[in-house]
């Protein structure tokens, strides 16, 4: 399987994009810079990370937003291939207008950051089929602006679509629903903002992001 991580300037969880991507998948992924503009031919997957892309001048993935790579972001998602948005890449996939929605400041107004148990609301799908008949994993969070906003017509569609795929039990900042990652209409484009990459088995004491890199292993 061929992947590759959008690197911004402000990215800070591109490397570990990397080595979870290494580490399951068994190759590394390439890691492709913002104003490259064209991603590698007949990539299967490809990453936006979190981080601070552009120190989140403006609002959160607003500039990332119109990098030279989105066009062949854009390009790859419109012929059915798998991207995962995390955290800031989830924000960066909104305003793209990938994913609807869009994340605004915590209700708290605080920085959160701690494990977040997660509802997975559906097995069927690239990206969580690899959890069987869990109900519940806990993955990091570590967010300012992870607030989830929708219009109520937006959300009743995601609902009854099936296209919210994790919700928070517990909710840390205010999301619509509770929801904390959604899918696109055609299920191959998933935007969350807890982030499985910090959690695949090694030193961060969980695996419980594993199962969505061995999902879309399985998927691909």
């Amino acid at each position: 399987m061929k992947s590759a991580v959008i690197v911004f300037p402000g990215s800070n969880c591109d490397r570990d994009a990397q080595t979870a991507l290494t580490e399951v998948m068994g190759t590394p992924p390439a890691m492709v810079w913002h104003k490259d503009g064209e991603l590698p031919e007949d990539v299967d997957l490809v990453v936006v990370p979190g981080g601070f892309s552009y120190g989140d001048y403006l609002r959160c993935g607003a500039m990332a937003a119109n990098s030279p790579v989105i066009e062949g972001l854009r390009r790859h998602a419109d012929r059915g291939g798998y991207v995962l948005g995390v955290c800031n890449g989830f924000q960066v996939l909104t305003e793209t207008q990938l994913l609807p929605g869009a994340l605004l400041r915590n209700a708290g107004l605080d920085f959160v950051c701690r494990p977040q148990a997660l509802r997975i609301e559906t097995s069927n799908s690239a990206f969580t089929s690899a959890y069987g008949d869990r109900n519940e994993i806990t993955i990091p969070i570590a967010h300012h602006d992870g607030n989830y906003v929708a219009d109520e017509e937006t959300l009743d569609r995601l609902e009854g679509e099936g296209r919210v795929a994790f919700r928070y039990s517990g909710n840390p900042n205010g999301s619509a629903r509770d929801i904390a990652g959604v899918l696109s209409e055609n299920g191959r484009v998933l935007g969350l903002m807890p982030h499985p990459e910090r959690a695949i088995g090694g030193h961060e004491g969980g695996d419980d992001g594993r199962g969505m890199f061995e999902s879309l292993l399985s998927a691909i």
